[in-house]
């Protein structure tokens, strides 16, 4: 690794970086060769409770500050994130084996675009004048208090940022639990951030798994939980964050439709789907991986599909000409290698790919299957890999009604040219971020989230700003008060 930008422990507490060999080893392994590149230690309770304490302080400090002096330390960090962009992505690809092709426009560039989004919004924030003819109501927008962020292992920069950069704007503290599997990132995001003029404790990384969390979860002194995760770990945050009644946001799996019609753009499509499945080894929530593609059209699809897939370099995820990079982990590479035998035994047809890569680190090749069926467990289950399944479809009405049959709703996407149906379609597909002609899109103007199994409330855009902040409302009487005795 290049050690200049590696942080130099392993947690970030209080404005300083903080180390307790007595928390258990986390070692760090570089996915493209497997191999051992740092060792973190787990957060004790006692240094949990020490990023907690330090949150809940900073917090009174940083509230009482103006939102248009929250709002420049939150751009102040968006510059020096863009500055080092370079540094942050290698990084970025050392914790996670994505491409530095696609952490270098993606990810730190992603981070630094909330932090300057809600930088702008930050001094923004009011509340509103309600007149009662002659009596009124003023309503404040006040912030939570100290929230928790814990994040996925697929974004560590970009995850720590959509959380915090919200909930500071507001006025609230945070501490964050990056995935244990990828636990390097989001510590710098924290020295960026004090760097930018962000005082200590506002914003502490703990590293850890599941105790670590549960402990910061339970937590009186924490008001909201933020989780990007799966659906069997969202569901029980959601649970114990609700036997305290606090706030969530939970950004969970799913098992997203794309569908392609028969007058579609076929080369438009083909990208469509390419990004939807195979863009940081398929390792993406919101990736549209049922790819229904109407009849007319199947066979031009797949051929066109297989011969773009014959371009895609994959390899040294160092190397700016890599596209494919590896999985995250051994482990999830053998559950990845577990579905796709699932496809073969239940009768999918392997189109392409299905094989692991002989080697170091955790390569697998690009997998397509067609001839899949609904009730198939690779169209069921999500595998969070670089697996597409392909189901034919013969007209609108099935296409919607396979698509919704899912308990999943994150994302969507619709490939026409006619724009009539692709408004029509969009809208009666159960899912909260969706796409016409494009997949995967995720600017921080709009809202990212999901409906049904897939998760609550909104990450990004000035929605997010309800989900870190709540009202009070004041009424005013200007008369005399009138009582029944």
């Amino acid at each position: 690794m290049a050690y200049e930008t590696q942080p130099t422990a392993s947690h970030f507490i209080n404005g300083t970086y903080v180390d307790d060999i007595a928390g258990t080893s986390l070692p760090v392994i570089y996915p493209a060769t497997g191999k051992v590149i740092a060792t973190l230690h787990e957060a004790t309770p006692a240094l949990v409770d020490q990023a907690l304490a330090a949150a809940a302080a900073a917090q009174i400090e940083w509230a009482k500050m103006t939102g248009r002096e929250r709002g420049r330390i939150l751009t102040d960090a968006a510059r020096l994130i863009r500055k080092r962009n370079h540094d942050l992505s290698v990084l970025e690809t050392y914790d996670t084996g994505k491409p530095y092709q696609e952490t270098s426009v993606a990810d730190a560039s992603s981070a630094a675009d909330a932090l300057e989004y809600f930088g702008g919004l930050a001094a923004s924030l009011t509340g509103e004048h309600i007149q009662l003819g002659e009596d009124w109501v003023y309503t404040v927008r006040e912030p939570l208090g100290v929230c928790v962020g814990i994040g996925a292992w697929n974004y560590p920069t970009q995850i720590a940022c959509w959380k915090a950069a919200p909930a500071l704007a507001c006025g609230n503290a945070m501490v964050f639990k990056p995935s244990e599997t990828t636990p390097l990132s989001a510590l710098k995001v924290a020295e960026i951030l004090v760097e930018a003029g962000l005082p200590a404790g506002v914003f502490n990384v703990v590293q850890g798994t599941g105790p670590v969390g549960a402990q910061l979860i339970g937590d009186p002194r924490v008001a909201k939980v933020s989780l990007t995760g799966s659906v069997p770990t969202g569901r029980k945050v959601y649970a114990a964050a609700a036997s305290n009644m606090k706030h969530v946001t939970m950004e969970l799996g799913g098992k997203s439709p794309l569908v392609i019609f028969d007058d579609a753009d076929l080369d438009n499509a083909v990208g469509g789907a390419i990004l939807a499945n195979f863009y940081s080894t398929g390792q993406v929530c919101s990736n549209g991986t049922r790819v229904f593609v109407q009849k007319g059209i199947k066979d031009a699809f797949l051929a066109r599909l297989a011969e773009r897939l014959k371009t895609a370099t994959i390899g040294d995820p160092q190397d700016p000409n890599t596209i494919i990079g590896p999985m995250v982990s051994a482990r999830q590479r053998e559950i990845v290698e577990g579905y796709i035998a699932k496809g073969i035994e239940e009768g999918a047809r392997l189109v392409a790919g299905g094989k692991r890569i002989d080697g170091d680190g955790f390569f697998i090749e690009p997998t397509i299957f067609a001839d899949v069926t609904d009730n198939m467990t690779i169209a069921k289950e999500e595998i969070f890999g670089p697996v597409m399944a392909v189901l034919d479809f013969e007209d609108e009405a099935e296409a919607i009604a396979r698509a919704n049959a899912t308990e999943f709703g994150l994302s969507a996407g619709v490939f026409t040219r006619d724009i009539s149906r692709a408004h029509r379609v969009i809208g009666q597909i159960k899912a909260g971020s969706c796409f016409i002609n494009s997949y995967n899109d995720a600017p921080v103007e709009a809202p990212f989230g999901g409906s049904k199994m897939s998760g609550v409330g909104r990450e990004n855009s000035k929605t997010a700003i309800n989900h870190y902040s709540q009202l009070k409302s004041v009424y005013v009487r200007m008369g005399d008060v009138e009582a029944p005795f």
